[in-house]
């Protein structure tokens, strides 16, 4: 999946930008108060998209 994609699946789903790290950027579910990051490829393996959502408790695309 792409990852501008997958970043407006979580928003829509909910889920905010918290911060920048030096490889990863940092989403957060404030509403379960649960974080997870995404790394910054132009792709994201289908299976570490399942595992934010679920780590996020959002459902997957």
């Amino acid at each position: 999946m792409k990852r501008r994609d997958f970043i407006r699946h979580l928003e829509q789903n909910g889920c905010e930008f918290f911060r920048e790290g030096s490889n990863h950027t940092v989403f957060i579910n404030r509403t379960s108060g649960k974080s997870s990051t995404v790394p910054r490829h132009r792709q994201v393996n289908d299976f570490l998209v399942k595992k934010i959502c679920k780590d996020l408790e959002i459902p997957a695309p």
